[in-house]
């Protein structure tokens, strides 16, 4: 089965995000002192390497490309711990001579990055008519998702990003529009 040329563009642009997320990522690896963030982005880097290869073995031959991405299993371990949802978050002052980045500008720009490679692998996915595509689509999607809730988690735990949890007011505000439908 060929590609569309839909899949093709779509690959384009989602191995072009490869090549950025990569290089960023090689450089947030040698620019990093937080141990645990260190840690998250030398973890994920070989999915995000692997992530590439497979767009590019679809591009160049299809019919071959093995389509099956390793996911990982989504790493919920820092929310079991106390966040202080009541703090908000450290006030950010923007660099505009940058030399190098702090931990706070590498988990920011990767989290944003990822959430932009989300969005798009979930709207090349439900484009895609190649089933063998269309699922390892799904899976960097997934893939997506859960390296930016591990970034998410890291930044909220060490104050980075603002963590707010609605009150039961704007909960129950929310909550008394919609009923149950009985079937």
């Amino acid at each position: 089965m060929k590609l569309t040329i839909c899949e093709l563009s779509y690959l384009n642009e989602l191995i072009t995000s490869c090549v950025n997320t990569i290089t960023c990522m090689s450089l947030f690896k040698n620019q990093v002192t937080n141990e645990e963030l260190k840690s998250m982005l030398n973890t994920h880097f070989p999915i995000h390497v692997e992530d590439y290869n497979k767009k590019v073995e679809f591009v160049k031959d299809v019919d071959t490309a093995s389509g099956k991405l390793n996911v990982p299993k989504l790493n919920t371990s820092i929310f079991s711990e106390d966040v202080n949802t009541s703090k908000p978050a450290t006030p950010v002052t923007v660099n505009t001579n940058v030399t190098t980045l702090t931990d706070r500008e590498i988990a920011l720009s990767y989290f944003l990055t990822l959430k932009r490679a989300g969005k798009e692998y979930a709207i090349a996915s439900m484009e895609a008519t190649n089933p063998k595509l269309r699922q390892f689509l799904k899976d960097a999607y997934t893939m997506s998702c859960n390296h930016s809730y591990e970034v998410y988690e890291w930044m909220a735990k060490n104050n980075y990003y603002p963590l707010v949890v609605a009150t039961g007011e704007q909960t129950g505000n929310i909550a008394s529009i919609y009923n149950p439908i009985s079937l």
